[in-house]
C-alpha cells in the first residue's frame, strides 16, 4: 500500500502543478492525462441549458464506476493490493454518487433514470479484448484508468468555464479525485502486469479512444 500511495501522491503533484487555462492545444494533439484529443469548451453551453441531465448522467456514472471498482475485487481476488484500492476507490466513487444526488437536490430537481454511456461501451469493445489472466488484468485496469482520464478532463474543463459557482469548485474537488484515481489504476497494471508491455498498450488504448471523441462531445453527458 505505501508504495503505491508514494506513487500516486508523486503523480498528483505533478497534475496540480498550475498551468494555462484549459492545458491543451488542438493543434499539438496535447491533452491532460496523455489523452490524444481535448473535449470541445462549446460542450458547457450545452450542459448549462440542461443542468439537471448533466448532473443525472453524472450520477449514473459514478455509480457504475462504484461497479467496476467491485467488479474488479471479484474478477482479482488474489491481487491484494488491487482489492484495498479498489475497496477505497469503490467508497469514494458511492460517496460521489451521493454528492451529485445533493447537488440535483440543492437546485429542486430530483434524479431521473439510468442513462446508458455509449462511449464506456465503445471502449470496452477495444479495451476488454480477452487474453490471458495477466493481460486481462492489465486491460481492466487500463479501462478504468481512460474512463478517469476522460472525466478528469471533462471535469476540468467545467470547473474553468461553467458559469455556476458552486459548481466550479465541485467539479475541480472531482477533478482531482478522478486524477487520483487514474494513478492509481495504472500504478496496479504496472505492478502485476509484468508480462504485459503496460505502456505500449496504454498507448494503444489512448489512440483508441481518440478516434472515439470525434463523435462524442455534444451532448450534455460526462462521457459522451
Amino acid at each position: 500500500m505505501g508504495a503505491l500511495k508514494k506513487a500516486n501522491r508523486i503523480l498528483l503533484a505533478f497534475f496540480v502543478i498550475p498551468t494555462p487555462p484549459y492545458f491543451c492545444t488542438m493543434e499539438k494533439k496535447k491533452v491532460m492525462l496523455g489523452l490524444r484529443l481535448p473535449t470541445d469548451p462549446r460542450l458547457v453551453e450545452i450542459v448549462e441549458g440542461n443542468i439537471e441531465e448533466i448532473l443525472t448522467d453524472h450520477a449514473y456514472c459514478e455509480q457504475k464506476a462504484t461497479t467496476n471498482a467491485i467488479t474488479n475485487i471479484v474478477r482479482f481476488p488474489e491481487f491484494s493490493e488491487m482489492v484495498e484500492e479498489m475497496t477505497r476507490i469503490a467508497q469514494e466513487e458511492i460517496q460521489h454518487f451521493g454528492m451529485v444526488h445533493q447537488e440535483l437536490l440543492k437546485r429542486g430537481l430530483t434524479l431521473g433514470r439510468e442513462r446508458k454511456d455509449p462511449y464506456v461501451h465503445d471502449l470496452a469493445t477495444f479495451i476488454l479484448h480477452g487474453g490471458g489472466r495477466e493481460e486481462q488484468f492489465v486491460d481492466r485496469m487500463l479501462f478504468g484508468a481512460m474512463i478517469e482520464a476522460r472525466s478528469c478532463e471533462r471535469f476540468r474543463l467545467l470547473s474553468e468555464r461553467i458559469a455556476d459557482e458552486d459548481l466550479k469548485k465541485f467539479y475541480y474537488d472531482l477533478m482531482v479525485s478522478e486524477a487520483d484515481h487514474y494513478t492509481t489504476f495504472i500504478t496496479l497494471a504496472r505492478k502485476y502486469g509484468k508480462g504485459v508491455d503496460v505502456d505500449k498498450r496504454w498507448q494503444e488504448c489512448l489512440d483508441f479512444e481518440a478516434s472515439l471523441m470525434e463523435k462524442y462531445g455534444k451532448r450534455e453527458t460526462i462521457h459522451g
